[in-house]
């Protein structure tokens, strides 16, 4: 009889890569901006996920007085520090963060 070469294929983890210490999957922090509505035409802008390290209250006195709006640093126990601001203000909000370079594209 002649000799068959078979290989039997070792288990796959496909959550390998994520479980590697070096490795860099999921470790990319996003800033949050969503807008809840409130009553009527009422809304409210809420950024999350900045990083610690920065002033939130600084941020928002000068997101207050660029967008000539209203807001509040609210703590919340599961998300930490959000930033509450009045009105639809999602895409200024990006665009002053980009700008002042808080967050990278």
């Amino acid at each position: 009889m002649s000799e068959i070469d078979i290989q039997i294929p070792t288990a796959f983890d496909p959550f390998a890569e994520a479980n590697a210490e070096n490795s860099c999957a999921g470790s990319k922090e996003y800033v949050h901006i969503r807008i809840q509505q409130r009553n009527g035409r009422k809304s409210l802008t809420t950024v999350q996920g900045l990083k610690k390290e920065f002033s939130y209250n600084k941020i928002l006195k000068d997101l207050k007085k660029e967008f000539c709006c209203n807001g509040t640093v609210v703590q919340d126990p599961e998300l930490g520090k959000v930033i509450q601001l009045q009105g639809d203000q999602r895409k200024n909000v990006s665009t002053f963060l980009i700008q002042v370079m808080i967050v990278n594209t």
